[in-house]
């Protein structure tokens, strides 16, 4: 592999809207600056406290519980719309209701828009064919790798696919009409293209 190769997969990677997951959200910020703000206040508070530390031992064991509450609650709901990655919050429609809707965009010269209906018509029409199953909040990259298992002969034609969608639809990068084209012609081409291919 060479070291231009090696950037952009690692480039790629980089991408992926999971590495944003991860950072820590608002609520986890909040509670480790009043955690350190809380230990401040221990030290200088438990000299001062009737009992020390065996009264304020326990108020510090009911705050800390009450935080992990707090973290635990908000997390599914963090994971839920990082999930939501190829299709959002809307139920699916079929694959060429798809096509149609990144037809309409292109012509209305919405590039971006259209970049990501196509791919979620790729998708659909993989699922709907039973070259990969089906898989709510399945991201862009997670389809690439998904499909190109099962079709290994598309396999840098979907991981090109789902950098387009990641840097329209995360990376805040316009769209392209050669992008989209790739996109279109790759669609095509897996129409055609059948499972049993990954077995020759």
């Amino acid at each position: 592999m060479t070291r231009e190769e090696g950037a952009r997969i690692a480039g790629e990677e980089l991408s992926d809207p999971a590495y944003g997951a991860a950072e820590p959200g608002l609520v986890q910020r909040a509670l480790s600056r009043f955690w350190e703000m809380l230990t401040e206040l221990a030290q200088g508070a438990a000299g001062d406290l009737p009992g020390g530390w065996w009264t304020l031992g326990p108020l510090l064991a009911v705050l800390v519980l009450a935080a992990v509450v707090l973290i635990v609650r908000a997390r599914p709901a963090r994971r839920a719309s990082s999930a939501a990655a190829l299709f959002g919050d809307r139920a699916p429609a079929t694959a060429a209701d798809h096509r149609a809707a990144a037809e309409r965009h292109a012509a209305a010269g919405d590039l971006s828009a259209a970049v990501r209906e196509r791919l979620r018509a790729i998708a659909l029409d993989l699922e709907e064919r039973a070259v990969v199953a089906p898989r709510p909040g399945r991201t862009a990259t997670e389809l690439a790798a998904d499909a190109g298992e099962a079709l290994p002969a598309h396999r840098a034609a979907l991981e090109e696919a789902a950098v387009v969608f990641n840097d329209s639809a995360y990376g805040d990068r316009p769209a392209t009409p050669e992008g989209y084209r790739a996109l279109g012609d790759l669609d095509e081409a897996l129409s055609a293209a059948r499972p049993q291919e990954a077995a020759r």
